[in-house]
């Protein structure tokens, strides 16, 4: 018979909450575990195994209250093992302990999806585990076996979080009596809510940052309004005492009735421009409030991310041999949910590195008078009031930087010469490239070279940093700079040419002026000195290689005595940029390029300025590896050119603001004049009005599809010779098939694109 619809809806709802709730129980569950495996003595073990006991048990009450029968068949020995071990029947052994970290595992698989049928290999999983915690209280204790004192069986642990109070019994608990403690300080008061609903309201609020931007702007232009009709007044009233006192009637009257009118309309602009100010003052707070609102609510503890590793650190050292012990630090901070998300694979590979490269056999480390059990420290902290600080050391045998310069020169990466050139701490980082490791054999675990250079793209894709340090004989410490939230951060807007870029504060160390005679050339390189230092100096134009306009440089005779300069800090690299100008710091909202446009050299994504106009975020640590390379060095004009010529007209047609501004950039840098259409509909209209030599055009957009815009295009006899270039995200067959048969002359599909594929097939169709 088939449950009755509300009541099955109800067990869905009930289910979902038993997720949340069951979760949190299997968490402490595996860190109770863990600190068992430490040995602990005393009442620290006692404690360890009644939260244990009770948490084991109120998730076999939580499942059995919503039908989940596997769940509480996998409890019910677990809870009996426990409950041996409370009244000291039993003695936990390492087997025993294992066999406990294969059932939390089991219980986590099955929570995730409480609703799914097992399969025939889980059950007999299932089986497996219930046999073996059933036969471990039967092993015995040995003689002598202290028993745990009744008054101390019963006494609670002390947690920060609400607890639940349970009633002495015979043999176990009764149900429990769920109960919020009292305390003497203001209670933290906490709700369950799903991501899936929190996302878009992250979207929104950031959205939100972007209308405050404009009305800033709207506010800006409504005072250049105000003051244009006060001048106007003012020069009109100036022109009217100039005629003559014999002016006729008419022209008096008419003279009036402008200067009331002008009183009138100057009175209502200064009404209007108040209110804005005033309005723009309080969406400002709005949503500065509302984003901290919502930040804060999608801070996460980093407890979340470092539950994962004891297990990853406790099965990677078993299989090779090795006893590891995991200190975990800072758990209390709390990060953006999408920074920890990013950070758990950057993470995995440096706990791998350590385990692998650095900790040592008992055997070995008791020959290099260490203790046979290596450690690792994962600690959290933060960093000079806006940063993540995460640092990851171990105990180990250390990186040997000669094996890192010889790898690195393996594999292609820098030149013998150009190795030797480089100091230690340069040789160091030569681990984050790509194919350079010091393992001498491939294995799952490492020797490929690629983990570290993972790790490094991740944390940068993020907005951070990362370094390492080591001592041979001592250790190694690897240290990642990250930001705390990923919703918002602020950059300074510069010009370059005739080019605004924007760079991410954190990264910039100094902004300042330079005399133009203090720039020397070093081996061919411009450089200046900074706090005693010499810093090597590269133009941003060059270093982006931007055309230089003659419009731009000052004319013969003027000549530049300071130059406005950046430097720019990353990864214990320090190098100054020379720009045009440096407008301002402001607020940064970050989007992404796209799949199609994920590759663009020495750009992390963009951004809106309140005028609308999107602008291009560098990416510094690309940046600061482009600027090394020679044809970046030149600061002097000698390329200096007349604007290039046009050559050709393009209209971009895509209703994604993003992506039509960045493709009308790419077209614009080619040397090309761009216009854009928000939809088919325009593009056709400004077709029919306008003269173009070619259509790059969106297919999926409203009003009038890609596919429709080339065919209404090929029905008109005077724009049919037009050559039109689809880009699409549609890859199938049947849709490059009917981009053919609508008559477009080429069919690029996002997920593939290159920039230069573009631009050399629009080269062959103009």
């Amino acid at each position: 018979m088939s449950m009755d619809p509300k009541n099955e809806e109800l067990l869905k709802r009930l289910r979902e909450t038993f997720r949340g709730e069951a979760d949190e129980h299997v968490r402490s569950i595996r860190s109770g575990l863990f600190e068992l495996e430490k040995e602990p003595e005393g009442v620290k073990r006692i404690e360890l195994i009644e939260t244990i006991f009770r948490d084991i048990h109120s998730l076999k009450g939580a499942a059995r209250s919503v039908d989940l029968r596997d769940i509480e068949a996998v409890c019910q020995p677990m809870e009996g093992a426990f409950s041996a071990l409370k009244r000291g029947e039993m003695a936990m052994s390492q087997e025993g302990l294992d066999v406990f970290h294969r059932a939390t595992e089991f219980l986590q698989q099955m929570i995730l999806s409480p609703d799914a049928q097992l399969t025939t290999k889980e059950r007999a999983r299932k089986k497996e585990l219930i046999e073996i915690m059933g036969n471990i209280p039967t092993r015995g204790v040995p003689n002598g076996q202290a028993k745990v004192p009744a008054e101390q069986t019963n006494t609670l642990a002390v947690t920060a979080a609400p607890v639940k109070v349970f009633q002495p019994y015979e043999d176990g608990v009764k149900d429990e009596l769920p109960r919020m403690r009292v305390e003497v300080q203001n209670p933290i008061e906490t709700i369950r809510i799903p991501i899936s609903k929190l996302d878009p309201l992250l979207l929104q609020a950031e959205e939100l940052v972007q209308a405050k931007l404009v009305a800033s702007q709207r506010t800006i232009e409504l005072n250049e309004i105000e003051q244009t009709m006060t001048a106007w007044k003012t020069e009109f009233q100036k022109s009217k005492n100039r005629q003559s006192p014999r002016s006729a009637s008419s022209d008096k009257g008419f003279i009036e009735w402008n200067e009331a009118k002008l009183s009138e309309m100057q009175d209502r602009i200064a009404s209007v421009s108040k209110a804005l100010e005033l309005d723009q003052r309080t969406l400002s707070k709005i949503v500065d409030d509302h984003m901290e609102t919502i930040k804060h609510v999608m801070m996460l503890p980093v407890a979340s991310l470092a539950e994962l590793f004891p297990t990853l650190v406790r099965d990677l050292s078993r299989d090779q041999g090795k006893e590891v012990e995991l200190v975990v630090e800072g758990t209390q901070m709390e990060m953006d949910k999408r920074v920890l998300e990013e950070l758990k694979d950057p993470l995995i590979h440096i706990m791998r590195n350590c385990i692998d490269h650095g900790i040592a056999k008992p055997s070995e480390r008791k020959a290099q008078d260490k203790p046979p059990r290596g450690r690792i420290v994962l600690s959290f902290g933060i960093k000079n009031g806006g940063q993540a600080e995460i640092i990851v050391s171990d105990d180990g045998v250390g990186i040997d930087v000669t094996r890192v310069r010889n790898a690195a020169v393996k594999a292609g990466i820098i030149s013998k010469d150009e190795v030797e050139r480089l100091d230690n701490a340069q040789a160091l980082a030569l681990i984050f490239q790509s194919g350079v490791s010091t393992s001498p054999i491939i294995t799952e675990l490492s020797g490929r070279g690629l983990g570290l250079a993972i790790v490094r793209d991740k944390v940068e894709r993020l907005g951070g940093a990362v370094s390492v340090e080591t001592e041979k004989g001592k250790g190694t410490e690897f240290r990642l700079l990250l930001p705390l939230t990923l919703a918002m951060y602020r950059g300074i807007l510069v010009r370059a040419e005739e080019q605004v870029f924007i760079l991410p504060t954190s990264y910039v160390e100094h902004v300042l002026r330079v005399k133009k005679e203090n720039v020397t050339t070093v081996e061919n390189r411009e450089t200046i000195v900074l706090e005693g230092k010499v810093l090597p100096m590269a133009r941003l134009a060059a270093v982006l290689k931007l055309p230089v306009y003659r419009s731009l440089i000052k004319a013969p005779g003027v000549p530049v005595q300071y130059l406005n300069v950046l430097v720019l800090t990353y990864d214990a690299t320090r190098i100054a940029f020379q720009v045009d100008e440096v407008l301002e710091e402001r607020p940064v909202l970050l989007k992404g390029l796209g799949r199609q446009l994920a590759r663009v050299p020495n750009v992390a994504g963009a951004t809106l300025l309140g005028s609308g106009k999107a602008v291009p975020v560098l990416s510094v640590p690309d940046l600061m590896r482009s600027a090394v390379l020679p044809s970046s060095a030149a600061n002097g004009n000698t390329n200096v050119e007349e604007a290039p010529e046009v050559k050709g007209r393009i209209l971009v047609v895509d209703d994604s603001i993003t992506s039509r501004t960045l493709l009308k950039n790419i077209l614009e840098m080619a040397g090309y004049s761009v216009a854009t259409a928000v939809d088919g509909l325009d593009g056709f209209t400004q077709l029919r009005s306008n003269e173009f030599d070619l259509v790059v055009s969106d297919v999926d957009m409203p009003r009038l599809s890609g596919f429709e815009l080339t065919a209404k295009v090929r029905d008109d006899k005077k724009l049919r010779e037009i050559p039109i270039v689809l880009v699409t995200a549609l890859e199938s067959r049947e849709d490059r098939e009917r981009g053919i048969d609508v008559g477009a002359n080429a069919y690029i599909v996002k997920s593939s694109f290159d920039q230069s594929d573009l631009l050399s097939v629009i080269s062959k169709l103009i």
